[in-house]
């Protein structure tokens, strides 16, 4: 056997095991393509690196699913007009969802577009937190006979833990945890405000909700989480205002004679997130 017979063997013999690589199986004689696995994956993971687990549980699926998917075919379900919908819908979905997707890759957000964001919001935020208990009782009798009992030694918690109809605080004696005075209704953020550490309302204190009796545990200058904390969530947020732009640009550009209603005003994001 002369060399070239030699390599004509050899080429017979790889060709099938290429095939092979290029296919995860043959369903029925159509084969399946790995091409076919790995979309799977990617759409699953996100991008991040499969564990042979997930890789082999994605064969099985692709393989299943083409063997449901031949039925299907040989039933005619593909020839008929619920079918070719649905199909059009995904088709749509698809290319939005990559529409997107590609815009976001087109316009990233840097690490000092962030830091702009973060530190508006964290001067947003700055100022002085409260760590107060409070007590919330109807009629304000009650409220001035409970800071009487305070006066003369009974403890805060237990009058808050039996009487206050704050249900919620009451448990743990009136405890409201740190929080910012915008966080409250205006009179009680008042209130709060006139307060020191470890004091407590001489009078009640009017609100929509009823009469609320209120001491101050602590305050503090409001904590903050450092920008290497929260840059991912910032960029993220940023993201999607950049897409909520570009899809109302897309909107209005678009010449149609449909009205869209206020609140659909955003186009297709509701029904097709760009997925990340």
């Amino acid at each position: 056997m002369n060399f070239k017979s030699s390599a004509a063997l050899l080429g017979i013999l790889v060709l099938p095991f290429a095939v092979m690589a290029q296919n995860v199986a043959v369903v029925n004689g159509k084969p399946v393509p790995t091409a076919r696995v790995d979309a799977l994956i990617k759409s699953a993971t996100h991008g991040q690196e499969p564990t042979p687990e997930m890789r082999a549980q994605a064969k099985d699926q692709v393989v299943i699913r083409e063997i449901f998917a031949q039925e299907a075919e040989k039933q005619g379900i593909a020839n008929t007009a619920d079918y070719k919908a649905q199909l059009e819908l995904l088709r749509q979905t698809v290319l939005i969802n990559t529409l997107f997707q590609n815009f976001l890759k087109a316009h990233p957000i840097s690490d000092a577009d962030a830091l702009v964001e973060y530190n508006k919001f964290k001067a947003e935020q700055s100022g002085q937190e409260y760590d107060a208990r409070h007590i919330l009782v109807d009629s304000e009798d009650e409220a001035k006979k409970l800071i009487a009992q305070i006066k003369a030694g009974a403890k805060f918690e237990d009058l808050a833990k039996k009487n206050s109809k704050d249900t919620g605080s009451a448990e743990n004696g009136g405890d409201l945890g740190w929080a910012k005075p915008g966080s409250y209704v205006p009179e009680f953020a008042t209130a709060l405000q006139g307060l020191q550490k470890g004091q407590m309302t001489d009078t009640p204190v009017k609100t929509q909700f009823g009469y609320h009796i209120i001491r101050v545990e602590d305050v503090r200058t409001a904590q903050f989480p450092s920008f290497d904390e929260v840059k991912d969530k910032v960029k993220q947020q940023m993201e999607q205002v950049k897409l909520q732009e570009y899809q109302e640009k897309l909107r209005v550009a678009a010449k149609t004679d449909y009205k869209f209603v206020a609140q659909q005003a955003q186009g297709p994001a509701a029904a097709a997130p760009a997925q990340k």
